[in-house]
């Protein structure tokens, strides 16, 4: 029930509604109305709400979410809904109790492509291309951060912590939407370098071994080999051979997570390098340079081509990336 003030003014009594204290300040957070534009159409209310409410924790925003408080149009929705250009947003106040303060730095990547639809660079190794899990931020944030009037930049899909290289993102949501189109229907062409312990034997060889997602004791995510898990084929063709190892170019056929270094692991060939599917023993021998040979301090998996259909010119695309200078050193000194 309202709390309500009698005024007497004249011969009437107004009722007047008292001041809540518990009302907002200017310098408290205020309900947002935010319409969507054509570069936001297509995405999910959940992840929208994460992008623009940053620094907010996850659970908050499901919370939220799931309390009726966000509305589009007027009415409740969803986390599976979809926006529609035109749509009006309600987000409702946030406390910055809870946000999670940070501050990302504004870095540019080396630039291998660029054109108003896409950006293409070069990653390096040891850096995320996402924050979470522990990681306060990664190349996506710090892409944002360091272009603030980007009205969309999204990942077009990811590669590991550890592996270098090519790495798509999308300025533009059609843009996004048509090369994930591409991917599901195998028109990308995606090729890595790796450099592998062993005496490997074929000149070309498919490997087709299904791949099960799970996570450790330690909250860790992993794959391995297992016979219900999702199909998975990498062709693997041999680049040169060197006494103790060989390097090898992997064209993933489908997109699994850890893929590449799984089917290697299975396959009786570690990636040199690779701390969580590799040889540990070899790894370690690996960091120290010694018998003429330098020292490697990452793991040896490198991006280094896609092609793929334009999503606004239909042309062909190919763009290559080179071997970081520590792995190409550490080649130069197996020769």
């Amino acid at each position: 029930m309202k709390d309500l003030a009698t005024i007497n003014r004249g011969a009437h009594q107004i009722q007047m509604e008292k001041p809540s204290p518990q009302q907002p300040s200017a310098s408290q957070p205020k309900v947002q109305m935010l319409t969507i534009s054509e570069e936001e159409a297509g995405q999910r209310i959940d992840n929208f709400l994460l992008r623009i409410c940053k620094g907010v924790p996850k659970s908050h925003v499901y919370r939220v979410l799931r309390s009726g408080e966000v509305r589009v149009n007027k009415g409740r929705i969803d986390q599976l809904y979809r926006l529609v250009e035109g749509d009006v947003v309600r987000i409702p106040p946030i406390r910055m109790a809870e946000a999670i303060e940070q501050i990302v730095p504004k870095h540019e990547f080396p630039i291998l492509f660029e054109d108003n639809h896409l950006l293409i660079i070069n990653k390096p190794a040891g850096v995320a291309v996402h924050g979470g899990s522990g990681i306060s931020y990664g190349v996506i944030e710090q892409l944002r951060a360091s272009r603030p009037d980007a009205k969309f930049l999204e990942l077009v899909h990811r590669l590991d912590r550890e592996t270098s290289g090519i790495l798509l993102l999308a300025k533009k949501r059609s843009a996004l939407t048509n090369l994930h189109e591409q991917m599901r229907d195998g028109v990308t062409d995606k090729r890595y370098l790796t450099l592998v312990h062993g005496d490997w034997k074929n000149a070309r060889q498919h490997v087709k071994l299904a791949l099960h997602k799970y996570t450790t004791s330690e909250g860790e995510r992993r794959v391995r080999v297992q016979a219900d898990g999702m199909a998975s084929h990498t062709v693997f063709t041999l680049q040169k051979k060197y006494r103790d190892f060989a390097l090898l170019e992997a064209e993933l056929k489908t997109g699994r997570t850890h893929q590449i270094r799984v089917h290697l692991s299975a396959s009786g060939f570690a990636i040199a390098g690779d701390d969580k599917y590799g040889d540990f023993s070899l790894n370690r021998v690996l960091l120290k340079a010694g018998e003429g040979r330098g020292a490697l301090k990452r793991m040896f998996l490198h991006a280094h081509q896609i092609s793929f259909v334009h999503p606004e010119t239909g042309k062909t695309v190919t763009v290559n990336a080179g071997l970081p200078k520590e792995c190409d050193d550490f080649l130069k000194s197996l020769a």
